[in-house]
């Protein structure tokens, strides 16, 4: 049985509610397993048990989480030629614009040698004050069905013999 790897970090909900709704449509492929870790309990035996990904993440100070860029640095040396070809989507969970975050992702997996199978799927809940950027986020339903159409849009091509 073919694994889809889910790899999230979040901080005040949004990134999580993203790699969640992800999983669940994900899951609608009985054939593959679908398996969700937060960034610190990832590892790179988890990334090699794994024929694709989804990576989600918070924008921090327009980068990406700090805690998401840790999992990439345990993980990176370990399986680096070891992944290769292997497919990837992305969700950032951003409070202004995203794409900076998203890019950092796609230069570390540029290293490993995946290819993207979306374009980085970018939620922007607009928090710019101090409190609306601690707030505990509340994803709109819209965003969260795109997040479970893409993680069930990589499970069926994973199912498929796509990638």
């Amino acid at each position: 049985m073919k694994t889809l790897l889910i790899v999230y970090h979040s901080r005040t909900g949004g990134a999580a509610q993203m790699a969640r709704a992800a999983a669940r449509g994900a899951r609608a492929e009985a054939e593959i397993h679908t398996r969700l870790l937060t960034a610190e309990a990832a590892r790179a035996e988890d990334l090699l048990a794994a024929e694709a990904y989804i990576f989600a993440a918070p924008e921090n100070s327009a980068a990406l989480s700090g805690e998401m860029k840790a999992f990439f640095d345990r993980a990176y040396y370990p399986v680096l030629g070891r992944i290769e070809g292997r497919r990837y989507a992305s969700l950032i969970c951003a409070g202004s614009d995203g794409t900076n975050a998203a890019r950092q992702i796609a230069r570390i997996t540029t290293g490993w040698r995946l290819q993207a199978a979306a374009e980085p799927l970018i939620v922007c809940t607009h928090a710019q004050t101090p409190e609306a950027i601690l707030a505990e986020k509340v994803l709109r339903q819209e965003d969260l069905a795109a997040c479970a159409a893409l993680g069930e849009a990589m499970a069926a091509g994973l199912s498929a013999g796509i990638f």
